[in-house]
């Protein structure tokens, strides 16, 4: 049966880097896809907020998200403007809302999003809006929520925060390469190895959390619902 499934990131590449290949494996299957950016993505590297080289950043960052949700066959692509790695600086109402409006227009029965325990500010935010967002009600269409690792910054979260320790896991095997290509799209984004943001720290991973569960590749979540009706 076909099912709607709602990606709900902070900054255009934590989808890919998350989910990419359980999101090329949703659309094989026949899923339709849709993925919410939350924040732009770029001005928290400038001093300046505005200028040439933050439009051009900018710019670059939306066609590289517009490339890769192509090559993955996503539905449709949101993407928001609230400021880079200043999410704690927004009314987490303001982004609720935008969060609340698609689960209006969607209907979702899956959602993928950020760890809580992660790093990263905007990642914890954006995981804690979704968290109420798309919180049980009886309208609600949402029956599974899944948080996934975001490379560099999810494995660094402090010890007062939740550990990442995965429950659920995706076979992305035959996605793998699939993966790649959609990292490739954010050329820009990514770091020479060793760095954690390296195609090659990233395959590493997928082949690591696959071995973990007798799986050649896979993308690992924390199940934080499923509701059976």
């Amino acid at each position: 049966m076909k099912r709607n499934i709602l990606v709900v990131a902070s900054h255009p590449d934590d989808e890919i880097l998350g989910c990419a290949g359980t999101i090329a494996r949703h659309v094989n299957e026949g899923d339709c896809v849709h993925i919410h950016i939350v924040a732009e993505g770029a001005t928290s590297r400038s001093v300046e907020s505005k200028g040439g080289d933050v439009e051009n950043h900018l710019i670059s960052l939306r066609n590289s998200a517009n490339k890769a949700s192509q090559l993955l066959g996503v539905d449709d692509l949101y993407l928001g403007d609230f400021p880079d790695n200043k999410l704690d600086t927004v009314p987490l109402l303001d982004i609720i809302k935008t969060l609340e409006k698609k689960a209006q227009d969607y209907k979702p029965t899956i959602v993928y999003t950020h760890h809580s325990g992660d790093l990263n500010i905007d990642h914890q935010i954006v995981s804690r809006a979704a968290m109420t967002a798309f919180r049980p009600q009886p309208s609600s269409s949402v029956e599974s929520i899944y948080t996934f690792e975001t490379v560099s910054s999810t494995e660094w979260g402090t010890d007062s925060q939740e550990k990442f320790k995965p429950t659920r896991f995706v076979d992305i095997t035959n996605y793998l390469d699939t993966k790649r290509d959609a990292l490739l799209c954010y050329s820009s984004e990514m770091r020479e190895f060793p760095h954690a943001r390296s195609i090659e720290a990233i395959e590493a991973l997928a082949k690591f959390r696959g071995a973990s569960v007798g799986l050649n590749a896979a993308e690992a979540f924390m199940q934080i619902r499923d509701l059976v009706r």
